[in-house]
């Protein structure tokens, strides 16, 4: 999912491409797109864009007359540009291959400006990316989650937030209501760089390790919005991805640790996964997978060496771990 890194770069990248030009002609292509039904789509067009803003991980688009446009990529959304603008006559349907224009079976949206045109698609089968119109700022706020805003704030604000609820802090980075942007791969990065566990409480923190990931928090996020820079240049952002090969520890399981050479483990849940480096983390300590140790249970290896020793068959359960 783009998170608050890959959001900044669309935004920067939108400013100067759409800021002050008029949306000529906004065009659904999905019928599982659009949100809302009032204000109507058509409303939009003709309109000129006044301002872009971000909402946590959505793109609001606000067009004269208090009007927006409020995209939500969700997992598998990614937005792509095309610098000569597709008549909507000729445009191809969601049923055609793609092509040069980056539209085809996956497109969700198109958004045709006198400078070009924007395209929404999303890879996959289901359909989870989402566009809202609203009028008026009370109705934009109500799609806001409200998360503080990481760069901008306080190690005070920051802390208090943090211990406003109890949960792991992987549960407590990603929830869109406490903190802004954050995913699921940026926060296997941000506990790397801080060398805490992901599944240590929020309010169990000492003050130490509350400022040690309030400045994990800011550097990998401004460090990775500077890298996304230098590599996109002036260029629209077409290469975004939760794994890229400069990452720590996200969608590296099983690889070395960039700090220690310890291999990178893992928690599989639902669609998402936690990585982690146990050596620079969690003391050594391998947290169980949810799936595997409710399988195993008892038997579930306690350190990285124990579970690397049952993976080529050195030892077993009971070898480590003998009956009384």
């Amino acid at each position: 999912m783009p998170e608050l890194p890959d959001i900044t770069l669309y935004l920067e990248a939108l400013e100067r491409r759409v800021l002050g030009r008029r949306l000529v002609k906004a065009t659904v292509l999905s019928p599982f797109l659009l949100r809302t039904a009032t204000p109507p789509l058509p409303g939009a067009n003709g309109r000129k864009v006044i301002a872009l803003r971000r909402l946590g991980k959505r793109i609001a688009f606000g067009l004269e007359g208090d009007f927006w446009l409020v995209l939500h990529l969700m997992i598998a959304g990614r937005l792509h540009w095309v610098d000569s603008p597709v008549s909507p006559e000729t445009r191809p349907t969601p049923r055609r291959r793609p092509g040069k224009s980056g539209q085809g079976k996956n497109s969700l949206a198109t958004f045709d400006f006198s400078t070009g045109t924007l395209v929404l698609t999303e890879a996959g089968t289901k359909r989870r990316a989402s566009l809202h119109v609203v009028q008026g700022q009370a109705s934009l706020q109500s799609l806001d989650p409200g998360g503080l805003e990481v760069l901008d704030c306080a190690l005070t604000d920051f802390a208090q937030v943090l211990a406003s609820q109890n949960h792991t802090l992987k549960r407590a980075l990603t929830d869109p209501h406490l903190f802004s942007g954050i995913g699921n791969a940026y926060s296997d990065e941000i506990l790397h760089r801080a060398r805490i566990s992901p599944v240590a409480l929020s309010q169990k923190l000492s003050p130490d390790q509350v400022q040690r990931l309030f400045a994990a928090v800011r550097e990998t996020i401004g460090s990775w919005i500077q890298r996304l820079r230098q590599q996109t240049g002036g260029a629209f952002p077409e290469n975004v991805t939760a794994f890229r090969p400069e990452m720590a520890v996200h969608g590296k399981f099983g690889q070395p640790c960039p700090v220690c050479g310890a291999k990178v483990q893992r928690i599989r849940y639902a669609d998402n996964e936690t990585n982690y480096c146990p050596t620079c983390q969690t003391g050594g300590k391998l947290l169980a997978d949810r799936s595997l140790s409710l399988l195993l249970k008892r038997d579930w290896p306690k350190t990285a060496e124990e579970l690397e020793e049952m993976r080529s068959g050195r030892s077993t359960p009971s070898e480590r771990d003998p009956a009384p």
